[in-house]
């Protein structure tokens, strides 16, 4: 037998070996996740852009075990950056005041959603733009119902804990109406939950009491030190995700698929999603960057509080919310000095 003939023969039993070995995950991806390999690799106009850039609103729902299940609880920005292979994540608080809603826009996914299903996207994007000044393409809604459930499944996850602190009234899933048998303070409905500084471990209940505590005494108990959090929280489930997709697992990314698909709903495809993950992969060496509109940007105020219906809300600084949007172009172009475009705090209003 000649040695090209051996070559061909042992080619062709590689080649078999290949088709079997890699025909579940084929089917996984055209059957169940419905992505066309083809458009995945050749195409890109699937995806809306604006300035090379995709836009994402993340959004964190109560869920239906809570009052006010379409609340947002978190509301974040994915900036990605086709051109660049550069993402900005943008921390939102979710008591800006919305003049539109005459509520804050923590609301506005909950009033969508309460008009027409699937309405939810279309007035959380509405409300989120007039405060970033960018276009938001696609909207994800995380129910943290079952968020819980997901990182149990990745087996706990990995924070660092910049700053130990106690809240004594965090809400017991369950009592949001107990009684108390007459306690006036309703002390029954709230239970004590502590976090030390440093690298812990965390289980799916740890991670969500860790991201929904707000009534911590200090700097933990503002919203802005939750949106931090929640940063620390999404960063570290990527990092989880990432170390499943490079292990060779049908089952797992069945499973993990099914989880997700069930605590996720959005209006992005898989296969637009698909086109984003291979930017991500095939382009040049993956950046990012993580943006918290913070108190230099925000204000609480103290009169005039029948404008806002009595609510505890955040208004721009000066009432001036082209502050904000000119210091996201700047971080989003990569310019230098950013920092000198936060605005001089003045007395609140």
């Amino acid at each position: 037998m000649s040695l090209k003939l051996k070559l061909t023969i042992i080619a062709s039993f590689v080649l078999i070996a290949l088709i079997i070995l890699l025909r579940p995950y084929y089917l996984f991806i055209t059957k169940t996740l419905k992505i066309s390999p083809i458009k995945t690799l050749f195409l890109s106009n699937d995806i809306k852009t604006y300035n090379n850039r995709v836009n994402i609103l993340l959004l964190g729902i109560a869920g239906t075990d809570h009052d006010g299940p379409n609340l947002s609880d978190s509301i974040m920005l994915l900036s990605y950056n086709l051109k660049d292979n550069y993402l900005t994540t943008i921390s939102i608080p979710r008591d800006v005041w919305s003049e539109a809603l005459r509520d804050k826009i923590n609301s506005a996914y909950a009033y969508g959603e309460a008009k027409k299903k699937g309405a939810g996207f279309v007035l959380a994007k509405a409300e989120v733009e007039t405060i970033i000044g960018q276009p938001i393409h696609y909207g994800i809604a995380i129910n943290f119902d079952q968020f819980e459930e997901l990182i149990d499944y990745l087996g706990g996850i990995e924070v660092n804990i910049e700053n130990s602190f106690t809240d004594k009234e965090f809400p017991i899933t369950g009592r949001e109406n107990d009684l108390c048998n007459g306690d006036q303070e309703f002390k029954c409905r709230y239970k004590t939950i502590s976090f030390n500084k440093g690298d812990t471990f965390m289980d799916g209940k740890t991670a969500l009491e860790f991201v929904r505590s707000r009534h911590s005494i200090g700097s933990e108990g503002t919203d802005f030190a939750r949106e931090k959090r929640q940063q620390k929280v999404v960063e570290a489930i990527k990092n989880k995700l990432i170390i499943i997709a490079k292990k060779i697992n049908l089952s797992q990314y069945e499973k993990l698929y099914k989880l997700a698909d069930k605590l996720v709903k959005r209006d992005i495809s898989n296969q637009q999603l698909a086109v984003i993950f291979k930017k991500i992969i095939l382009g040049k060496k993956f950046s990012q960057e993580k943006i918290i509109l913070s108190e230099d940007f925000f204000v609480n105020p103290t009169i005039n509080l029948e404008k806002y219906d009595g609510l505890w809300v955040l208004i721009p600084i000066n009432d001036d919310i082209n502050i904000v949007h000119k210091y996201i172009d700047c971080k989003l172009e990569k310019a230098t000095n950013c920092e000198r475009l936060k605005p001089k705090r003045e007395e609140n209003r």
